[in-house]
Order: C-alpha cells, then sequence, then structure tokens
C-alpha cells in the first residue's frame, strides 16, 4: 500500500523562546497508514530544535506534541492501539505541568498533588485511572482521608466522606449550614442522613445524579460518529437504569450536568455562606473557576470520588513523578517513542494538511501554526477566550527537626472569604508529600510546596528582565503571602533561615518552563457561557487535547482529552476491543 511522508526539520536546540537560525537539519520521517482500520494522514511538518538522537528509528505514524499527562495518555493509547507514535517534549524531564525536579535531595512536584482515584477501576473509575489500566501499569499510593484547612471562621481537619464534614460545620459554621449541605449531598449522591427530620425533603432531595454523571466510561468517548457505537449503544443500559431510578424529576436534573453547578446550587436554595464559600473553593481547587463557570458533570464526579462511603485521597509513592513514569513506561511498552529535549518551534502545513497531536496550550498552538493557514474565525476565537491567571510557586526543603509529628500533607488557607478564592493573594495550597513518602527528602528532612493556584496576574509581571533588582525585589513580595501561610500550617518549629532549599517561582518562571502563554493556568471558560472546543483543529488532521479542550482543566480532565483524541484516531473496532479487554 502506498504511503506519504511527513517530514519533520531538525533546528537547532534551544531553552528559550527564540528560534534561532538553524545550524543544520536531519530529516524525520512519519509514515502515513492507508490502512482502513486506522486513520490516514496527509503530508505535513513541524520543525524540532536540534536533537542529537532519537529513540528508535526516525520515522513515525503520529507526532504528539509536549509529554503532559493529556499527551502522554495520548500517546500510551496510541501505542496499546499499536499506532507508530512518538512524543515530542521541549523540557530535559516529561511530565508538563506534573513533571517533578531534584535539587540537594529534595524531589519536588512542580504542579498537582491532590489525587483521588487512582485504584479504581470499572466504568466509573476515573479518567487518568481507565488510561493506566489499559497500559497495564499501577501507581503504588499512600491513602488518607483529610486535609488542614485555615479559613476566617477557623482551622480544622476536614475529612473527606459522606458525614466527618458535618462535624466540622457544626463547630465552624451554623446549623443551618449543616441542614444545606445534607440537601446537597442527598441530590447528588443518594445519601440519606440520618438525622434529616423533613421527611418531604428527603423524597424530594434525593436524585443520584452522580449515577447519570458517571454513567458513561471516560475511556468509551471519541470524537467521531463512532461514539454512537463505543459509548451510546455499549452503556445504553446503564443509562436507563440511572434514569429509572431517578424518577422524572431527577431525569429533568439530570438536564443540568452540562449547566453551571451554581444554577443546582440555587435551585436548592443554599444560600448559607459558608457553604457558596466552600462549594466556590472546591470548583476553583478543581478547574480553576467558582461554582458559576464550573459544568455540573464535573463537580458532581469530584463530590461521588471525594462524598461517598469509603472514600479516600490518595498520594502516589515518590511523588507526582510515579504518574508521569507510568505512562511513560506504558508508552515505552507496546512500542511508542518519548524525545526529550525535541522542542518543537513550528507545525509545517503542506498541501493544507499536518499530521499530529498537540498537547500546547490553544494560544500556543495558534504561535506553532504558519499564519497564513490560520483561519481568521479560529485566530480570533483563541483571542477573545479569557484566561486564568498565573503562579506562584514557593518551593522549600527544611529539616524535620522540631516539626510537629502530626503535619498533614496538605493544607489550604483562605485569607478573606469576602474577596473570592479566585482573587490575587487571597488562597495559598501548601502540599508538604514528605509527610507521606519520606524518600522524597533526605533522612530527617521534608519537602514542601506551596503555590498561589492560578490567581496571580502575569501583567504584573510583564517585561521584566528576571535579572534585574526590580524582578528580585517583586518576588520577594509578592511570595510572602505564601510564606506566612507555610509559618502557619507548619508551625513553630519551621524557620525561614534554616531552609535547606529555597525557590521562588513566578508567572515568568511557569512561563518559561512549560512554555505557556502567559504562564497561564488554562482557559477561564464559564460553563453557560462558553464551552471548552473539541479536539479537532482547522487544520486537517492536526488534533489538540490538553486543559485548552474539552473537558477542561485538572488532571482527570486532560487525561480524559488524550483518551478522546487516541480513541477518535482509531476504529470503533479497535476501540471497543479496548473496553473489553479491560472490562468496561
Amino acid at each position: 500500500m502506498a504511503t506519504t511522508s511527513l517530514l519533520l526539520n531538525l533546528t537547532p536546540k534551544a531553552y528559550n523562546f527564540r528560534h534561532p537560525r538553524p545550524k543544520r537539519t536531519n530529516p524525520i520521517l512519519a509514515r502515513t497508514s492507508s490502512s482502513p482500520s486506522s486513520s490516514t494522514f496527509s503530508s505535513g511538518a513541524v520543525t524540532v530544535k536540534e536533537k542529537s538522537s532519537f529513540p528508535g528509528k526516525p520515522e513515525a505514524d503520529v507526532v504528539v506534541i509536549g509529554s503532559g499527562i493529556a499527551g502522554l495518555c495520548c500517546g500510551g493509547l496510541l501505542a496499546r492501539y499499536e499506532e507508530d507514535v512518538i512524543v515530542l517534549e521541549s523540557h530535559d524531564l516529561p511530565g508538563g505541568a506534573a513533571h517533578s525536579f531534584d535539587i540537594k535531595g529534595f524531589k519536588f512536584d512542580s504542579g498537582p498533588s491532590l489525587f483521588s482515584g487512582f485504584q479504581s477501576r470499572g466504568p466509573q473509575a476515573n479518567p487518568l485511572a481507565q488510561v493506566l489500566d489499559a497500559l497495564d501499569e499501577r501507581i503504588p499510593c499512600v491513602s488518607y482521608d483529610s486535609w488542614m484547612v485555615y479559613v476566617p471562621e477557623g482551622e480544622f481537619l476536614s475529612r473527606i466522606g459522606p458525614t466527618e464534614f458535618f462535624k466540622d460545620l457544626e463547630k465552624h459554621a451554623s446549623p443551618n449550614a449543616v441542614r444545606e449541605w445534607q440537601i446537597l449531598l442527598s441530590y447528588l449522591l443518594l445519601c440519606y442522613c440520618s438525622h434529616m427530620e423533613d421527611e418531604t425533603l428527603q423524597q424530594d432531595a434525593v436524585l443520584p445524579l452522580s449515577a447519570a454523571a458517571m454513567a458513561l466510561p471516560p475511556l468509551s468517548i471519541r470524537g467521531d460518529f463512532g461514539v454512537l457505537s463505543t459509548a451510546a449503544a455499549r452503556y445504553t443500559p446503564s443509562l436507563l437504569k440511572s434514569f429509572i431510578e431517578m424518577g422524572p424529576k431527577g431525569a429533568l436534573g439530570a438536564t443540568k450536568l452540562l449547566r453551571p453547578f451554581s444554577e443546582i446550587v440555587d435551585s436548592l436554595g443554599l444560600k448559607d455562606p459558608f457553604i457558596r464559600n466552600w462549594i466556590d473553593l472546591l470548583a476553583f481547587l478543581l478547574a480553576g473557576v467558582k461554582s458559576n463557570g464550573i459544568l455540573s458533570a464535573e463537580m458532581i464526579y469530584m463530590f461521588a470520588e471525594w462524598y461517598k462511603p469509603g472514600c479516600c485521597l490518595e498520594y502516589p509513592l515518590h511523588g507526582s513523578a510515579a504518574i508521569v513514569e507510568a505512562l511513560v513506561r506504558g508508552l515505552q511498552k507496546f512500542g511508542g517513542r518519548l524525545s526529550l529535549g525535541s522542542h518543537v518551534g513550528q507545525i509545517v502545513v503542506e498541501n493544507g494538511r499536518a499530521t499530529g497531536v498537540n498537547n500546547a496550550s490553544m494560544w500556543d498552538t495558534v504561535k506553532l501554526l504558519p499564519s497564513d493557514v490560520i483561519p481568521k474565525s479560529y485566530a480570533d476565537r483563541v483571542n477573545t477566550t479569557p484566561q486564568c491567571e498565573s503562579f506562584m510557586h514557593l518551593h522549600l526543603g527544611f529539616d524535620a527537626e522540631g516539626i510537629r509529628e502530626d503535619l498533614g500533607i496538605h493544607h489550604i488557607v483562605v485569607n478573606d472569604w469576602d474577596r473570592g478564592v479566585d482573587a490575587d493573594q487571597n488562597v495559598v495550597l501548601i502540599s508538604i508529600p514528605s509527610v507521606l513518602s519520606p524518600d522524597l527528602a533526605p533522612p530527617g528532612k521534608h519537602v514542601l510546596h506551596a503555590y498561589l493556584p492560578g490567581t496571580e496576574p502575569y501583567d504584573l509581571w510583564k517585561g521584566l528582565d528576571r535579572r534585574s533588582t526590580e524582578y528580585k525585589n517583586l518576588k520577594s513580595q509578592r511570595s510572602e503571602v505564601m510564606w506566612k501561610a507555610v509559618e502557619r500550617a507548619v508551625g513553630s518549629g519551621f524557620s525561614r533561615e534554616k531552609c535547606e532549599v529555597k525557590l521562588v517561582g513566578s508567572p515568568l518562571t511557569h512561563e518559561r518552563f512549560l512554555r505557556r502563554n502567559r504562564g497561564t493556568y488554562g482557559p477561564a471558560i464559564e460553563a453557560g457561557k462558553g464551552s471548552f472546543p473539541g479536539h479537532s483543529s482547522p487544520i486537517p488532521q492536526l488534533y489538540c487535547c490538553g486543559d485548552s479542550t474539552f473537558p477542561g482543566i485538572g488532571v482527570p480532565a486532560v487525561a480524559a482529552s488524550g483518551a478522546i483524541v487516541a480513541n477518535s484516531l482509531v476504529s470503533v473496532s479497535q476501540h471497543s476491543q479496548l473496553l473489553d479487554a479491560i472490562g468496561i
């Protein structure tokens, strides 16, 4: 059978945003398959900064740009489908925003650290867990069930599960807050709360929306009409069962799954300030927007994982690097390849087509494409899409001597509810993973990552020289809120002066190392006002995954996006065989 070729022109290696003149080029041919059982790819190209050698043969059918969670999930599944795939990563470490790094024996997470659902299996499993299952990979985890919360009302150890949070509400909020939380859990999770006194409320409120939200396994979704076979027809019985269990009122409520979660909150008459603030905080931690901007389905999925009986949180032994390593193992196990230090400078489009999957943000994707091939409507949409702000990071390595032994892994500090959880300098998240995985720090030490979660204004930093005194002073000023939060969380035994590693990251750091436009957290697309783009692009055979595509921001969401693209590039038969193989 005839094949066409995709030429990848290798130009000089660089770790900044400037594109120096080519010193030499080495061709990599990406063959396209014309097999009826797989997608047919036409010629196209990307330019890659100089790479001394690539793993395996210098050719591939599918090129994935970026080794973030989405890119690795996509590449790994394509390899599992027996596609010839290579993942190109600009950094010298894989993982994108989830990569880890080592300084003086302290192993730091650079991004997400609050996880759940790794051990889940079956149709309702976490999307990342389903991908790992498909790749026959497991991640050893430590289970726990709480995090420390510091809010204006006080500080408390918040436990997940259907009943424990009521105790916190009784102490730090009000009886009305307890009642409203009962109403919400009952509506979402079919949780009968033993001390609900209003029988009518029990009967009317109990609607198992979580069953509807989780009826379709994430791995069954694809981006073409084949979804009618792999998802709709395959899981019709479970969907019908969910709707029958919900009854007419529940079925009507299911129509809200693609609406803002705040509409559900409003419809239930939830007005207690603490409950509204807490819901906003959970939504913001999950997707970078408050409850009026997040899809109800996404929030309900989170509630099902965090507030059902027997639930737990999970931290991977050896840190978030263990997730990335498992995905890389899965990719390579099935013949896929990963090339580090391979920065893609441009996606070359020939004859109107390109071949590849792009894990970059929508704004960075536009930069990679020749301007003359980008439709104006697409460019306008990208340029007018609102962005979440960027991050401040504080990475510390310090001695555990004098630190209390009951120090927990996670701490959340909210300084002022009235300013909103999305206000700058207001919410600080702290992770001390060496509490659960001591190997992340030298013996007798702790490793800590504090950050402002997508709330740091990029414009404060725009144009600053990272070597200037002005930049250093601004880092000192804007990191102070994190230092104070750490001192509050770790306690009196902590001393800034005794930290053996002190690293402050700014939006410019985020932009530089992750190559993300303005160091952004991702698109600030509010449910009900807009929707995350699908996975195709205006360039034929160029697909996109990651947090600029459906279903959005967050580890489960980006894992799902990578899976959707991989599924879309193979036949319905191959997709169905994979679902059969992993028992969903």
